[in-house]
């Protein structure tokens, strides 16, 4: 495992899926044909070492079960991947057993978030109930991180559910996926300033390319997006990720680390390996050998 993290960029936001052992059933529809094939590591490791990605986070794809068990092993046996953000249900009374059972199991080390999918739930506040708060406590309870994967207008719950939590550590992936292909800024910059006044709060670099127009957006396009993120967050509360496999719907993982180094382009050297790769060590607890050490809190 020696040098997963020690140098270069870490990729905090990728997946993998294999269709003969579970179906995506999020895959529908003509445009998203292209990821209806399976995904894997050996597929994703040489075009990440060719960008310069030195380690990964492994993410979760759907809301079930058995698909956390299955990326620890698969962390525990790769190079690559140094944590994964896995999935339980959040509303079950048994969620810190849960948690300590995913922990004992193989490749266990390797567990360093959870997430669920709250951008299908009809519930538009179902991040406050009572139920999930409580699984969420149980998390933070556990040393793990929560990503968030919301739609812009589920921003103000996940800010209000993230003021009652000040001990977890939220998460927005993909930026909360901000209107990109129409061009407009607000309300979503205003809902994500607001989630980035809290200090237990932190952003990922992501997922902008497939919020663009999937054939002709441009890095000028993503811009004031990427600005807004890093303004209201700071480069120690903002990390890159690739959302590969699903960024090929419009882009080569190359050219989404190349468009990230771009729209960083302004900061600091010191400030840029932040967003490359100092967030995601302190916000997941990475270490050099990729096994996760004890979390810091994100700094302001």
């Amino acid at each position: 495992m020696e040098g997963k993290t020690a140098e270069g960029v870490i990729d905090a936001h990728h997946h993998v899926w294999d269709l003969s052992v579970r179906d995506q059933d999020w895959i529908t529809g003509r445009e998203l044909a292209p990821l209806r094939r399976d995904f894997m590591l050996a597929e994703l490791e040489p075009e990440a070492r060719a960008a310069g990605v030195t380690a990964t986070v492994l993410v979760q794809t759907i809301d079930v079960p058995e698909e956390t068990p299955e990326f620890l092993a698969l962390a525990q046996d790769s190079d690559l991947v140094a944590g994964v953000v896995g999935w339980t249900d959040l509303t079950s009374p048994d969620v810190a057993r849960a948690l300590a059972g995913l922990r004992e199991g193989p490749g266990g080390e390797y567990l360093v978030g959870i997430r669920h999918q709250v951008q299908g739930e009809s519930d538009p506040r179902w991040l406050a109930r009572p139920d999930v708060l409580r699984g969420l406590a149980a998390v933070a309870e556990a040393g793990l991180a929560y990503d968030l994967v919301v739609r812009p207008h589920q921003l103000a719950v996940a800010h209000e559910t993230a003021q009652l939590l000040p001990g977890l550590t939220f998460v927005l992936d993909h930026a909360g996926k901000p209107p990109i292909a129409s061009g407009e800024l607000r309300p979503w910059a205003d809902a994500v300033r607001l989630l980035a006044s809290l200090p237990n709060t932190v952003c990922k670099l992501s997922g902008m390319v497939t919020e663009a127009d999937w054939d002709q957006w441009n890095v000028e396009d993503l811009q004031p997006y990427a600005n807004t993120v890093l303004d209201a967050f700071g480069p120690r509360r903002l990390m890159f990720g690739s959302d590969w496999p699903v960024c090929r719907l419009s882009a080569t993982y190359a050219k989404v680390v190349a468009a990230a180094r771009e729209l960083m382009a302004a900061l600091h050297p010191a400030e840029r390996r932040e967003v490359f790769t100092g967030t995601a060590l302190r916000t997941y607890g990475l270490t050099s050998t990729g096994s996760p050490a004890a979390q810091e809190a994100p700094c302001a």
